[in-house]
């Protein structure tokens, strides 16, 4: 049964479909014209086309005062969609919900012409389309700002696995050089991707290099107890190096107990204790001068 409150919005997209997308489309590109993201305008016109068409049939068959109803399924995910490919094209939300909103102008100049001798029913009609279109774009707004969210977050993870990477110095030897500020996130990835790597390798010696971490504080010094720990349950004993004068005493002043763990100042230093514990030794090809 038909939910469309009377309103002859359905009937209007069917009979003046052409010339309300050619204007539609007219716009959006205008629009889009200057500012960020790309698309072509055959792919905005596909969009468009389509758009209308879901449009259309969910105002015949839906309530166009609630649009989460099953009728308007389609189009929510059909925006969905939309927003997410934009957020990865590089728009705005401002353009990414203006898809929607821009469709109000050649609308209601449509709608100018059918109701140019009923006033009453022109305002009535104006008034039932302008909610409809204004909540579908800041749902439209909404769904961009989620999937940008989701990008983001995406990158994010990505960015923190680059930045933790696990290198083989020798066999049986890993090295972890951490840089930047260590976290519970971060803990996590470090702690993730060095007992993988233990697994791969079987290493039994994992060098965790604070050089590059700014500051430790108790949190910090807990985080690199818990990597130690995890890694010594993986069979990897662990040597932290990096240990600076000034960390060192930060380390003491908080009183924080690293147990037996053992700290180098430098990565050299701590590759030398690992080459020991694998019963090896380095010395020069020849001589100095």
């Amino acid at each position: 049964m038909s939910s469309h409150n009377g309103s002859r919005l359905p009937a209007l997209l069917q009979e003046h479909e052409e010339e309300l997308l050619r204007a539609w489309v007219q716009d959006q590109t205008q629009a889009l014209a200057t500012g960020q993201g790309r698309i072509t305008e055959t792919e905005l016109r596909e969009q468009s086309r389509e758009f209308l068409g879901l449009l259309r049939r969910a105002a015949q068959d839906g309530d166009l005062t609630n649009i989460r109803g099953p009728a308007w399924q389609e189009v929510q995910q059909s925006l969905a969609s939309l927003s997410k490919t934009r957020a990865r094209q590089g728009f705005t939300p401002k353009q990414t919900a203006g898809f929607v909103f821009s469709l109000k102008r050649p609308l209601f100049s449509i709608l100018a012409k059918e109701y140019q001798s009923d006033p009453a029913a022109l305002g009535e009609e104006t008034w039932t389309i302008t909610a409809l279109l204004d909540e579908l774009g800041l749902q439209t707004a909404d769904a961009f700002i989620q999937s940008r969210e989701e990008i983001i977050s995406r990158q994010q993870e990505e960015m923190l696995e680059l930045s933790t990477p696990v290198v083989k110095l020798w066999e049986g030897v890993l090295a972890l050089p951490m840089i930047g500020t260590l976290d519970s996130a971060r803990t996590q990835v470090v702690m993730e991707s060095l007992l993988q790597r233990i697994v791969e390798t079987g290493a039994e010696v994992a060098i965790i290099d604070i050089t590059g971490v700014p500051t430790v504080d108790t949190l910090v010094a807990q985080h690199l107890i818990k990597t130690v720990t995890a890694a010594r349950l993986m069979g990897a004993d662990c040597i932290i190096s990096g240990i600076r004068p000034q960390i060192a005493q930060t380390i003491v002043h908080l009183g924080v107990d690293l147990g037996d763990v053992i700290t180098k100042a430098t990565l050299a230093d701590a590759f030398a204790v690992a080459l020991q514990r694998r019963g090896l030794t380095l010395t020069a090809s020849r001589p100095r001068p």
